[in-house]
């Protein structure tokens, strides 16, 4: 089985869980067996998804300076939990495949196997909140216009990244279905996360999400 066929489905549910409540506060839930590579994967995607909201909320202009210092810490520490989770799963494959004989002719296309893992975790962000402003009934038909244009290349970059047999292509097909679905009803917040949510808007109006991949 394709790595992309376990981890892409783990990275979209645990972002619809994130969104059950859409608070960075809330404990996480995950369902896999700890020391599982599934484990790792939920958890892995559950940091990203809080640290992608923790960044939303520390942009607002109008944030208390001592509660901007207080996020910007439980960034810097979420960021060394992404880290720190990167190399275990990478431990993951060197346990794994640390047997296999390297051929002469072998080049290193990308960087460590969990970096790239990384990058198909921020992926599923980048798709799931550009397909929420494509589907947004208060923006400009030009906005939502641009919108689509930069989630067919994010869509476009998730296939690129998977094997094209027809396993691969129907799994694909699920994933967009998946993507395009109603966006789930959203838990109220505290007026700080609402702002946010606006601050949110703004961000993904901008290029840098299509361009950052």
């Amino acid at each position: 089985m394709k790595f992309t066929k376990l981890a892409n489905p783990i990275f979209r549910a645990v972002i619809d869980d994130y969104h059950k409540s859409d608070n960075v506060d809330t404990p996480i839930q995950n369902p896999y067996e700890s020391g599982s590579i599934e484990h790792d994967l939920y958890q892995k995607c559950w940091i990203d998804t809080v640290q992608w909201h923790l960044e939303d909320i520390i942009r607002d202009e109008d944030i208390n300076p001592v509660d901007a210092l207080a996020l910007k810490r439980r960034i810097d520490k979420s960021n060394q939990d992404r880290t720190d989770l990167v190399e275990q799963i990478d431990s993951y494959f060197y346990t794994k495949f640390h047997s296999v004989k390297c051929q002469d002719n072998a080049t290193i296309n990308t960087e460590s196997p969990a970096w790239a893992i990384d990058r198909l975790s921020i992926l599923a962000l980048k798709i799931y909140h550009m397909q929420e402003q494509v589907e947004r009934t208060d923006a400009s038909a030009e906005h939502k216009a641009r919108c689509q244009q930069k989630l067919d290349i994010l869509l476009q970059q998730r296939t690129d990244t998977r094997a094209h047999d027809r396993d691969e292509r129907e799994e694909e097909q699920a994933l967009q279905h998946h993507d395009q679905r109603v966006q789930p009803r959203r838990a109220p917040r505290h007026d700080q996360f609402v702002r946010a949510g606006q601050a949110r808007a703004l961000r993904h109006a901008q290029a840098e999400h299509a361009e950052d991949v």
